[in-house]
């Protein structure tokens, strides 16, 4: 079954309504961003939820110290990369060899993928597969790390999700919507996929029908 995650989550009705609709996990965005939400506030909302939905915190070129502070305070059961955070950052931070932490998600964009960088000699080095427990794949823009809310070339990146899933759970994202996320699944076939402006009203504030939609065309694609 897809691993669909709702991210961007800033209130509890919110969150109620990710869970009741059948989301696996829920994003909580503690980079600079419109869906930006305070650890206190973040915990105040994941105290309400049920332990088998992850609470993921979403991180942009953070320091290990405020990551580890912000995953106590708020409760997160995991932690998604979304800069420039390194193997070894990702291993000082919770090392693969210790059963019990937070899973760690890398988020990488497709349009560095397209170009000669070191995100591409990353994904040849077999030793990260380890430091990952899934490796998200977002569309990004020369400015914006995520978020954009734009679709990557899914015709030309189709070769590469596969190449990537011969080794890491792959994560689909970018502009995703409730009508287009049954035609991602069936070209990608992914591990899971990550929603957050394509199923909002406004930033931050979800979009109730536009999110059961989404949740339901997913799991409506898996069959």
């Amino acid at each position: 079954m897809t691993w669909i995650k709702i991210c961007g989550t800033t209130s509890l009705p919110d969150a109620e309504a990710a869970v009741a609709a059948g989301a696996d996990a829920l994003g909580f965005i503690f980079a600079p961003s419109p869906r930006r939400i305070a650890p206190d506030v973040a915990a105040a909302i994941i105290a309400k939820l049920p332990p088998s939905v992850e609470k993921v915190g979403v991180f942009v070129n953070e320091t290990p110290v405020r990551i580890l502070e912000v995953v106590r305070l708020a409760g997160l059961t995991g932690v998604q990369l979304h800069g420039d955070e390194s193997l070894e950052f990702a291993e000082a931070l919770f090392p693969s060899a210790v059963k019990k932490r937070p899973r760690i998600y890398r988020a990488m964009s497709m349009r560095s993928m397209f170009s000669a960088t070191r995100d591409t000699a990353f994904l040849r080095d077999t030793t990260h597969a380890p430091a990952f427990d899934a490796l998200l794949i977002d569309s990004g823009s020369p400015t914006r790390a995520g978020g954009t809310g734009l679709t990557f070339d899914w015709t030309r990146s189709q070769p590469i999700i596969n190449g990537l899933k011969r080794r890491f759970k792959v994560i689909v994202a970018g502009g995703l919507r409730a009508d287009n996320i049954a035609q991602a699944i069936t070209l990608f076939r992914p591990w899971g996929v990550d929603v957050a402006s394509g199923v909002e009203a406004s930033p931050g504030r979800k979009d109730l029908d536009q999110l059961r939609a989404f949740i339901a065309n997913a799991r409506a694609a898996e069959r």
